[in-house]
């Protein structure tokens, strides 16, 4: 276990950029992470040296042929990482606009009168998509409410409104506000038992970064993420599609390959770190394994990154030494209820008689960064039916620990009103 090996926590942490400093604040602990991981060291460097290279990947000089290896490389790698036997990878300007894409194609290719159906948790990348293009197709869409108190939709609330003429569906993997996973391949089933030929989008940004990703197991047609998410680097996303989803009429420049769903010029070093962030996986999963092939180190570190993950939620939510944990503090309240197994690195909470905007910014003042999620169009669907204007995300990765817990527990503590 992650938690047992204080040598293994130094190496983990000494692989990522600015773990306990920020150049434009100074010290600080990082737990705005379900806004954006800490970068890998090596995601930084590789990034620096293809920025460099003038060549056009796939022109028949070095550079062109070595670029484009790069990338074949590195969508090669993704299969590894993400389990894909078939379909293709490509990257685009961000994970909610490939998730526009994919919704986008899925419903114009639907027969007029068809239904889609989402859930009421989803982020609004998948939601906006789903209802904009459902009524531009002339498609019904059909809306799952998701439970207020545990944060999550199950398999048995989307069977509950499935009918056979469901033509396209959307799935949220984990919740960037109340951070629980859903059981993607249990909900892909119900929906595959009534419309066996749906097409399936799944919104898998806030997961990523927590390992344990497996597209054989979950039987989509598509799959975004956002690499700044998963310990890369802004400015892109990438998403995996289906042979089925990639052979449907979609946005191509005239006389290209059919299946392409690429535009314009490739950004090599993009593509380059996904290598180095799958790269990080698999030494990880030597580290905590004995696993010897690719896959297995992978699914090793995906394991011991949700072990450690939940053990440091748990340390927050329990107390650790003398301090509370957030249960126990009077002024506290954690979203989603405190014993929840569905939550991945997350917990959001409010605090008595004080605005969380406010707190965060006293958290801050202290280098402790957190982040206020407002009932905006961004987080209104989960706080709005809870009657809360706001709360306070505190997120978690594997290259945190018990020691920054510890001292985030005692700012909270003094959150408190005075008698």
């Amino acid at each position: 276990m992650i938690q047992d090996n204080p040598a293994l926590i130094t190496a983990i942490r000494d692989r990522f950029a600015h773990v306990d400093s920020c150049p434009f604040q100074g010290e600080r602990i990082f737990f705005e992470n379900a806004g954006g991981a800490l970068t890998l060291k090596s995601v930084v460097e590789t990034s620096a040296f293809y920025a460099a290279i003038p060549d056009n990947p796939g022109r028949i000089n070095p550079a062109g042929q070595g670029t484009q290896e790069k990338i074949s490389t590195a969508k090669e790698d993704l299969a590894i990482f993400m389990n894909a036997a078939s379909g293709q990878f490509f990257a685009g300007e961000s994970g909610t606009e490939l998730l526009f894409r994919m919704i986008r194609t899925a419903c114009v290719s639907a027969p007029k009168g068809a239904r889609v159906i989402g859930s009421s948790i989803e982020h609004p990348a998948t939601r906006s998509a789903a209802r904009r293009w459902a009524e531009i197709a002339g498609l019904e869409y059909v809306n799952v409410a998701h439970s207020n108190e545990t944060g999550l939709v199950t398999a048995e609330d989307y069977a509950a409104l499935m009918t056979p003429d469901v033509a396209v569906a959307t799935i949220l993997h984990a919740s960037p506000v109340t951070g629980m996973g859903m059981d993607v391949a249990a909900i892909s089933k119900a929906i595959r038992a009534v419309a066996p030929d749906c097409l399936i989008i799944v919104d898998g940004i806030q997961h990523a970064a927590h390992g344990q990703l497996d597209l054989a197991a979950y039987d989509v047609d598509g799959y975004a993420v956002s690499p700044y998410k998963v310990f890369s680097r802004h400015g892109y996303g990438i998403a995996w599609i289906s042979d089925r989803l990639s052979a449907l009429p979609h946005d191509m420049l005239i006389g290209a390959p059919a299946t392409g769903w690429e535009f314009g010029t490739r950004d090599t070093g993009s593509y380059a770190t996904l290598s180095d962030v799958v790269g990080y996986f698999e030494w990880l999963g030597g580290e905590v394994s004995s696993e010897t092939s690719r896959r297995g180190r992978i699914e090793a570190a995906g394991r011991a990154i949700h072990a450690y993950e939940t053990h440091l939620t748990n340390t927050a939510i329990n107390g650790t030494g003398n301090l509370p944990g957030l249960r126990d503090m009077a002024h506290v309240t954690i979203l989603a209820g405190a014993d929840n197994p569905a939550r991945e690195g997350l917990v959001s909470i409010v605090v008595d008689g004080i605005a969380s905007e406010e707190a965060v910014a006293v958290l801050n003042a202290q280098g402790i960064r957190t982040h206020t999620r407002k009932a905006d169009h961004y987080s209104g669907n989960v706080l709005d039916p809870l009657g809360l204007p706001d709360c306070i995300r505190i997120s978690f990765c594997h290259y945190n620990t018990e020691a920054e817990i510890a001292r985030m527990l005692a700012a909270v503590k003094e959150l408190a009103p005075s008698a």
